[in-house]
């Protein structure tokens, strides 16, 4: 029996994963992770890294981060407190959907997971105070391949939902966008 419903999104390789919840009085259950159920939606490598985040004030954003190959990714990105804006970048130079963006709401009562594909940058919005993610990674960090866009750019147009809240100095001093980008 599927513990994961996967549905394709607008943009190649990028699938929305469902976790399917067992309620009883006691709570809920779901699988979070099934290395032959995802590998099946695109997760094929083995996890190399999880990372956990704990975001404290509501309109944070972090991102929008991506790895240079040959160290790019796939991740895993969900939800387990609070709520976000979840912000997927098509950088695939050779992509019908080439700087296009995609996002999804995730949270901990939805039990949605965003499955990105290497060639992907990734960012997010909170929408709630004190949200945690917990990010699966097909490869592990390498500081030396890591890139960033800048979440304000004009040329990417994401419809954040909330004002830009606190920003890292890194994500805030990504250069924007000039036509000789080319991608990863």
């Amino acid at each position: 029996m599927p513990r994961f419903e996967v549905s394709a999104t607008g943009l190649a390789g990028l699938k929305l994963v469902q976790r399917q919840l067992r309620v009883d009085s006691r709570g809920f259950f779901s699988r979070f992770f099934c290395a032959e159920e995802l590998r099946l939606a695109g997760f094929a490598q083995p996890v190399a890294q999880i990372n956990h985040t704990l975001t404290r004030q509501r309109g944070t954003v972090r991102g929008m981060h991506f790895q240079h190959p040959p160290h790019g990714e796939d991740k895993l990105v969900s939800c387990l407190r609070g709520e976000i804006f979840d912000v997927a970048v098509d950088l695939r130079r050779d992509s019908p959907t080439f700087l296009q963006w995609h996002a999804e709401v995730l949270s901990s009562e939805n039990g949605r997971s965003l499955l990105i594909p290497k060639g992907f940058a990734h960012g997010f919005q909170t929408l709630d105070d004190d949200t945690e993610l917990l990010y699966l990674h097909s490869t592990p960090y390498v500081q030396s391949s890591e890139g960033g866009l800048n979440p304000a750019d004009p040329a990417l147009a994401i419809d954040w939902p909330l004002p830009l809240g606190e920003l890292s100095a890194r994500d805030a001093g990504h250069a924007l966008l000039t036509p000789e980008f080319r991608g990863v």
